[in-house]
């Protein structure tokens, strides 16, 4: 059986904390804990999977602003976490209103703890039960999946080799196509059937159960979805485990029963040739089957996501929907998606992907980069490069911004490729050594003042040369006056040799301020 919340707030590791939960009388014994945790950073939300109990001393909450007091609730909240523990007293006297407020407004339990216990202590006496409980879930699974393998060694149908699987669960399940068609569904013996394995995502949690999904890839194709269907009070951990494990049998199953299209399989080969760098004349062998004409052009997409299948459903539906031709290959945590673009007006249908993809429905935690327009499926590896190359320019921006500039990744974030060309080529054209000596040949003064000052004069000189020299645009993004503004323009024109407007050193050093945020 999973192990719930409520059991380890009463171990006594937990437990001398004197623990309170807010808000009061929620069901913590319906929460499963997958691990216990322990942090004080405040942007922890991507590194966790879900599931977790986190633990935090409120050194660095008690100097936050309330702002990020929320964003990190919501964070947490987002990643599906069991609930936050926070340590009261000293630094911290007690847990902000605010933040509770926004914890109930997400869901997401917080545990007041109103004594100090060592936390190492609490996560090895936790962590240890929970890594027994996992190792009795993987022998569970491990049998299931040879129950699962013995019946398909014997010609059984989806629906037989399913029931191995709801019996081990004891919940009803069903394999779905990608679009939503039934394949096959079982249920428990124990369980009577109430509609439970055919009802929708809503339908579970109105009855107070969880609807758990699995994607079945078959060769690099999405092939159908595993629904396990729980009721309240059910072994999730067992399910999620049993679930995971169950892909490969049941990818052997649909390649038996529902073997995958030609066109299906084309795509993937083709997806397997760009990813490769295959020669030119290998991709456009493969690109009419999958449905590419050789001369058209397209898009690659890159996207990084902790759990990518969500994502990858809701860009297929969306480019089925709107008719549009594309290939996908997933591979661990990132997914790689073709897009054909129609001859005409391609750079046009490219900016209309670029804002349908940021308009995608759905709770995302993902990066998702457009390559620029390829040709000729032949130049889609280019792309992808480039695609990819956009991503690490993001991670490394992010990274070199001020706290101020440094907003808070929820949700989609979408990068077009075209906007990061000039570190793209520095990147990829220009070793470290060189940008670092034409940067400070550029920028010395600038980079001084800034390092014994303690002043922001590259970021404003940044902010100004990427408004294309937009003195009031530049003080509202960077909430300054006016004339402040202007003062910090006169410093930096002083530190370069004057005003670069008409002259052919702008793009000098627009150049090199790029180049900058790569250091």
């Amino acid at each position: 059986m999973s192990v719930f919340l409520g059991q380890i707030l009463a171990h006594p590791a937990l437990a001398a904390a004197d623990p309170v939960v807010h808000p009061p009388g929620a069901h913590t014994d319906a929460r499963p804990v997958r691990w216990v945790h322990s942090s004080e950073v405040l942007d922890i939300a991507p590194l966790l999977r879900g599931g977790e109990l986190l633990l935090c001393g409120g050194i660095t909450l008690a100097s936050a602003t309330p702002e990020k007091r929320e964003e990190y609730v919501s964070a947490l909240a987002q990643r599906g976490i069991a609930a936050l523990a926070i340590e009261t007293g000293g630094v911290l006297p007690e847990i902000p209103a605010a933040m509770l407020e926004k914890a109930e407004e997400c869901g997401l339990p917080v545990v007041e703890l109103r004594k100090v216990v060592p936390f190492v202590g609490v996560m090895q006496a936790i962590n240890s039960i929970l890594v027994s409980e996992s190792v009795g879930h993987l022998q569970q699974a491990d049998a299931a999946t040879r129950a699962m393998a013995a019946e398909l060694a014997h010609g059984a149908s989806l629906d037989k080799i399913l029931g191995v699987l709801a019996g081990t669960t004891g919940s009803a399940v069903r394999l779905t196509s990608p679009w939503g068609v039934a394949l096959g569904s079982a249920v428990p013996e124990s369980w009577e059937d109430d509609g439970g394995a055919r009802g929708p995502e809503g339908e579970a949690e109105g009855q107070g159960g969880v609807l758990i999904r699995v994607d079945i890839p078959v060769r690099g194709v999405l092939m159908a979805r595993l629904e396990i269907q729980l009721k309240e009070g059910a072994d999730t951990a067992l399910a999620h485990v049993a679930g995971e494990r169950a892909v490969d049998i049941l990818g052997l199953a649909l390649l038996q029963h529902t073997p995958p299209g030609l066109h299906a399989l084309a795509g993937a080969e083709l997806m397997r040739a760009v990813l490769t760098s295959a020669p030119a004349w290998r991709l456009e062998q493969l690109a009419p089957g999958a449905g590419f004409p050789v001369d058209s052009p397209a898009v690659v997409a890159a996207i990084h996501a902790a759990s990518p299948q969500k994502l990858r459903g809701a860009v297929e539906t969306f480019l089925n929907s709107s008719r549009i031709p594309s290939a996908a290959y997933q591979d661990d945590a990132e997914l790689v998606v073709m897009i054909g673009l129609h001859p005409v007006d391609a750079v046009g249908q490219r900016r209309k992907l670029l804002e349908s993809l940021q308009g995608l429905e759905g709770d995302h935690d993902a990066s998702l980069a457009v390559g620029p327009v390829a040709g000729r499926v032949a130049e889609a590896a280019w792309s992808l490069a480039e695609a990819r190359r956009a991503l690490d320019v993001r991670q490394i921006r992010r990274r070199n911004a001020s706290p101020r500039r440094r907003h808070p990744d929820h949700g989609l974030v979408v990068v077009d490729a075209e906007d990061t060309a000039v570190e793209s080529l520095a990147l990829s054209a220009v070793d470290a050594s060189a940008r670092e000596a034409f940067v400070n040949r550029q920028l010395r003064a600038v980079l001084d003042h800034d390092a014994q000052r303690q002043s922001q004069l590259l970021e404003t000189l940044q902010v100004w040369l990427d408004s294309g020299c937009n003195t009031a645009q530049s003080a509202r993004e960077l909430h300054l006056e006016r004339q402040s503004m202007h003062h910090r323009l006169q410093r930096i024109f002083d530190l370069c040799g004057g005003d670069p407007r008409g002259t052919g050193r702008l793009a000098a050093l627009h150049l090199a301020v790029r180049m900058a945020g790569l250091s």
